[in-house]
């Protein structure tokens, strides 16, 4: 199933999933409005929602009901801290190890991670997963214009929980609605309080709510996080600010650019192609929305036997290869490329979900540069693509 949301809402994308008791995967997509693509979504002017621009998100079912919900931004794990912070164990995930396990979702597998070591309980994880598919629906079902996907597939595992549709779409639904009565005070969840007029705050609020209010206002705190850090839902949150926002008492800075960008990287000066090649939208997708900021043209091809002939046509400057595909494996893949003159020479590096001393041997023998364990970051990613790219 898939099309415009022109043609069908979000919410009707859901009820379609939910009545068909589907397992699998939606991927939603946005791109920039100055796009060619003519699909391009988002207007922002839109008094709904203000989204940054090439954005998409993602949402696993089971049987019908959803397992865990993400946008693109959630791969440098920020919105998992912040969750976390209201646990006060905000800093537990700087000392547990890179998650083991085969996942396109790193958020996901790093939660499991934190369960598997009793950093959290089985009650704040399902209470945080209930958290991020609320916040992800909300924008989701901001959409009036977009591009879809849902795909089949195997459910996403381990499995904490699920929700059912049928009751949380009209309650996000509702909340969706009443966030229009901001506008255009408040446009967005990203956007970062700060005190205009401390004086007349302090004057207004009794101290403990003022001193509240004067920390967590520092125009770095986005309102999304500030729902997250409190345990509380982001239109309580703005209800909460928005009488002194519209004395002009606080300010609202925007905050549309995606997190952990300022990594220490030198892009290159001239664009260079890199063409991802991996059954799963959404890991072409994660690979597109990290490298497009630094410079880098990418190509996703979901169809190994298809990906096949578009190399030689697109002839990249680098290769991401999964290993474990359908009729045609990452191996073979690699082989049949390393046969040809054109791509002796072209970097190809293997993404895998496994960790097996074995793999990486058979991946060397195939002619493979290296290889990338999932689920990796957008430092992980740079670095070693970085590495290639200079010995070319």
């Amino acid at each position: 199933m898939q099309g415009t949301l022109n043609e069908i809402d979000i919410r009707s994308i859901l009820q379609l999933i939910e009545l068909g008791q589907r397992t699998g995967e939606l991927l939603v997509e946005t791109t920039s409005p100055s796009s060619s693509n003519s699909h391009s979504l988002i207007t922002h002017s839109s008094p709904t929602l203000s989204l940054p621009d090439q954005l998409f998100w993602f949402v696993f079912f089971i049987n019908g009901k959803i397992a865990y919900a993400a946008d693109s931004r959630s791969s440098n794990l920020g919105r998992l801290r912040d969750y976390l912070r209201h646990y006060k164990i905000d800093n537990a995930l700087a000392e547990v190890a890179s998650p083991s396990m085969s996942m396109t979702t790193p958020e996901y597998a790093h939660l499991w991670l934190l369960l598997e070591n009793q950093v959290l309980t089985p009650a704040q994880g399902r209470n945080i997963i209930q958290g991020m598919v609320t916040e992800t629906l909300f924008d989701l079902l901001s959409l009036h214009q977009g591009v879809f996907n849902f795909e089949i597939g195997s459910a996403i595992a381990p499995q904490l929980t699920t929700l059912e549709i049928a009751s949380l779409s009209p309650r996000i639904m509702k909340q969706v609605q009443q966030w229009k009565q901001f506008h255009p005070h408040i446009q967005s969840p990203d956007q970062c309080p700060i005190l205009s007029n401390p004086q007349a705050l302090q004057t207004s609020l009794p101290p403990k709510a003022y001193k509240s209010l004067k920390h967590w206002s520092d125009g770095k705190t986005s309102l999304r996080q500030l729902s997250r850090y409190l345990n509380r839902d982001l239109l309580s949150i703005a209800r909460a600010i928005y009488p002194y926002i519209q004395r002009g008492w606080i300010q609202l800075l925007d905050s549309n650019l995606p997190p952990n960008r300022a990594i220490s990287w030198n892009p290159p000066q001239t664009q260079t192609h890199i063409v991802c090649i991996d059954d799963d939208r959404t890991i072409g997708k994660s690979v597109e929305y990290m490298l497009t900021p630094h410079n880098y043209q990418v190509t996703a091809l979901t169809d190994p036997l298809q990906a096949l002939r578009e190399v030689f046509l697109l002839k990249p400057d680098l290769i991401l290869c999964d290993i474990a595909m359908p009729q045609l494996d990452g191996y073979e893949l690699c082989a049949m490329l390393r046969s040809s003159n054109t791509f002796r020479q072209i970097p190809i590096l293997m993404l895998t979900g496994k960790e097996g001393f074995i793999d990486r041997v058979r991946a060397k023998l195939v002619g493979s540069n290296d290889y990338l364990t999932k689920p990796f970051d957008e430092t992980e990613l740079l670095m070693l693509i970085e590495k290639y790219l200079t010995l070319k």
